[in-house]
C-alpha cells in the first residue's frame, strides 16, 4: 500500500473517531482534511486550499437557493401560514377511519412543498396535528409515529435543501432531481396513508371514528385557507417546471411570495421576520461548514487516493448493480442510525459518485434514492432526530420508546416504496426526462 493511501486511511479513521467524541462534523471534516493535506503536500498548499475552496464552493450560483428556501419555510412556519393545510384535510376525511392521521400525512405533504426540512414538517405539523389526535383520543404511538415519519416527506417533495447540495457535488441539474423526487414523495404520502388505513381497519380502537357532519359550506370554506401555501406552490412549481426561471431563481420568488402572503394575511410581525432571518442565518451558516468541510474531504481523499481504495475494499466493482445497490443501501441505513442526514451524505458522496458513474446508474435517480435513504435516517433509532422533534412537542405524555414503535409499521412501508424505486428506475426518472423533452 502506497504512502498516500496510508496517510488517507488514517485520516479516515480519525474522522471517524472524532464523529464518535462527538465533534461536530463540519469541524472534524475540516480539521483532518487540512490535516492530511498538510502531511501530503506541505504547509502552504494546505492553507492555499483552505483559503480557496471554501470561497470556490460559497460562491456557487446554485448554493443561493438554499437560504431562500429556507426562509421561505420559516417565514411559513413562523407566520402560520401552513394551518389551514391540516384543518381543511381534517374536515374533508372527517368520515374516514384515520382521518386525522391521514390529514397529518396530507397537511406535511403539503408543508414539504414550501419548506425542504424533515425536521421543520415534523415540527410544524407535530404541534398542529398530535394535539388534534391526543384530544380525540387516537392511540398515542400512531399519533406521534405519523407525524414523526410523515416529516421525512419534507425532503423529498421539492424544494429539498437535500437534494440541492446533492446537485451541487454531484453535478447534476437541481430541477430534474426536484421532478423526480416528486414521484417519489408522492408515493411516500400514498404508502403512509396505506399502513393508516390497514392499521385501523386492523384495530378500530388506534382510531376512534369521529362521528361529525360536516356541513358541505364549511369543508369549502376551509379549503379557503389553504390559499397561502397554494399561491406559493403554483409561484414556485409553476414558474420553475415551465422555465421561466431556474430552481436557483425559485428560492428567492418563493421567499419573496411567502412575505408578500404574511403580509397580506397581517401575520408578517416583527417578531415573526426576525425569528425567520435568524433559524435561516443559523442553518446556513451550519450546512455551510459542512459543506466546505466536505470539499476539502474531496481533495484530501483524491491527493491521497484512499477514496478509491475504500470504494473497492466496501464495494466489488464487478458486482451486479443490484448487489451494488444493496451494499450502498446497506451503508446508508447504518449510518442514518448515528449521523444526521446532510452529514452523512456531504461525507460519503466522494466514495461513493464514482461507484454510481462507473456502474452506469443514472445520478438523477440515486439522489432521489439516497434522499429517501437519508430520511429513512431521520426516524431510526438511536438518532432519529423527527423522533426527538415530536417528543419535544408532546413532552412527558409519550415516552421516545413509545413514537419509536410507532414508527415502526411506517419503516417497514418506508423500505417497500424504497425497493420499488430500486426496482423500476423509470418510475423516478419519468418526470424529469418527460419534463426535458
Amino acid at each position: 500500500m502506497e504512502h498516500e493511501v496510508q496517510v488517507g486511511l488514517l485520516g479516515l479513521a480519525i474522522l471517524v473517531v472524532l464523529i464518535l467524541l462527538r465533534v461536530p462534523i463540519g469541524i472534524s471534516l475540516i480539521v483532518v482534511s487540512f490535516g492530511g493535506l498538510w502531511v501530503l503536500m506541505g504547509w502552504d498548499v494546505a492553507w492555499g486550499a483552505l483559503g480557496v475552496m471554501p470561497y470556490q464552493f460559497a460562491s456557487s450560483w446554485v448554493l443561493s437557493s438554499i437560504p431562500m428556501f429556507l426562509l421561505m419555510g420559516y417565514v411559513c412556519y413562523h407566520a402560520k401560514l401552513t394551518v389551514g393545510l391540516f384543518r381543511a384535510a381534517r374536515l374533508w376525511l372527517a368520515g374516514i377511519p384515520g382521518g386525522l392521521a391521514i390529514a397529518a400525512v396530507l397537511g406535511c405533504s403539503g408543508f414539504a412543498a414550501v419548506c425542504g426540512s424533515s425536521l421543520a414538517c415534523s415540527a410544524a405539523m407535530g404541534r398542529i396535528a398530535v394535539p388534534e389526535m391526543m384530544r380525540a383520543r387516537y392511540d398515542a404511538e400512531l399519533a406521534t409515529g405519523t407525524v414523526a415519519i410523515a416529516g421525512t416527506i419534507g425532503a423529498l417533495i421539492p424544494p429539498s435543501i437535500i437534494m440541492i447540495l446533492y446537485g451541487i457535488v454531484a453535478e447534476v441539474p437541481v430541477t430534474k432531481l426536484f421532478l423526480g423526487g416528486v414521484s417519489a414523495g408522492l408515493l411516500t404520502a400514498l404508502g403512509y396513508i396505506l399502513v393508516i388505513l390497514i392499521r385501523v381497519k386492523l384495530k378500530p380502537e388506534l382510531a376512534p371514528s369521529v362521528k361529525e357532519r360536516v356541513p358541505l359550506a364549511e369543508k369549502l370554506a376551509a379549503l379557503k385557507e389553504t390559499w397561502p401555501v397554494v399561491l406559493i406552490m403554483i409561484g414556485i412549481f409553476g414558474g420553475m417546471f415551465t422555465g421561466v426561471f431556474t430552481a436557483t431563481e425559485a428560492g428567492a420568488i418563493g421567499a419573496f411570495l411567502s412575505c408578500v402572503v404574511a403580509m397580506v394575511r397581517r401575520v408578517m410581525t416583527w417578531k415573526v421576520f426576525k425569528d425567520a432571518i435568524l433559524e435561516t442565518l443559523m442553518t446556513t451558516g451550519a450546512l455551510m461548514i459542512i459543506a466546505v468541510g466536505a470539499t476539502l474531504l474531496v481533495r484530501f481523499l483524491a491527493i491521497s487516493g484512499a477514496g478509491e481504495y475504500v470504494s473497492e475494499l466496501i464495494i466489488d466493482q464487478n458486482a451486479s448493480q443490484w448487489m451494488i445497490m444493496l451494499s450502498i443501501v446497506l451503508v446508508y441505513v447504518l449510518l442514518g442510525m448515528f449521523l444526521e442526514p446532510i452529514g452523512a451524505m456531504l461525507l460519503t458522496l466522494p466514495i461513493v459518485l464514482p461507484i454510481i458513474g462507473a456502474s452506469g446508474l443514472s445520478l438523477v435517480w440515486f439522489g432521489v434514492i439516497l434522499t429517501k435513504l437519508l430520511e429513512i435516517g431521520m426516524v431510526t433509532p438511536p438518532i432519529g432526530m423527527n423522533v426527538f422533534v415530536i417528543k419535544g412537542v408532546v413532552g412527558k405524555l409519550v415516552s421516545t420508546a413509545a413514537i419509536f414503535r410507532g414508527i415502526a409499521w411506517f419503516l417497514a412501508m418506508d423500505f417497500l416504496v424504497l425497493f420499488f424505486m430500486l426496482a423500476y428506475p423509470d418510475f423516478v426518472l419519468w418526470l424529469p426526462e418527460a419534463m426535458s423533452r
